[in-house]
């Protein structure tokens, strides 16, 4: 029979990308040493336990605050129940990295033309797309825009 975890899947179906693992496996290691394949899975599997075990203790910590979202503060605490109290500070920092990055992403995605919109432009572009929007939807015309015209919140 196989092992099942607690949301009812079978161990095989939690991993990481193999990939991904070896890449970060073998930046960690000097040039010369080579891992072999069984020892890369068994790290793989280390990793995935690891993972579940910061998740369950990180429920728990959430679940004894009355939380139903496991927040960054959960996990910390949990790494510190578990004894990896060392480790906050380094995976603390890894975190405010981590945001750091996603903010410029988004700040540079698909979204975004690389420059910043003052919350007024921002007003202006939306109530100029509500109105082509409206006009649209009414088989009407698209109004000229009006460089000189308040913007108006009203729709």
């Amino acid at each position: 029979m196989e092992p099942m975890d607690i949301v009812g899947k079978s161990k095989e179906d939690a991993s990481l990308p193999k990939a991904t693992m070896t890449k970060i496996i073998k930046e960690m290691l000097p040039p010369d040493v080579r891992v072999a394949r069984d020892a890369q899975d068994l790290l793989i599997e280390c990793c995935v336990e690891f993972i579940n075990l910061i998740s369950s203790e990180s429920n728990e910590v959430c679940n004894r605050v009355e939380k139903r979202t496991i927040a960054p503060e959960h996990v910390l605490k949990a790494l510190e129940v578990l004894g990896f109290g060392e480790y906050i500070e380094e995976v603390y920092a890894a975190y405010e990295q981590h945001k750091i990055e996603t903010m410029d992403s988004l700040k540079g995605g698909k979204w975004s033309n690389g420059a910043e919109m003052t919350e007024e432009e921002a007003v202006a572009e939306q109530q100029r797309m509500f109105a082509e929007a409206r006009a649209r939807m009414n088989g009407g015309a698209v109004a000229p825009k009006q460089p000189d015209a308040e913007p108006s919140l009203e729709s």
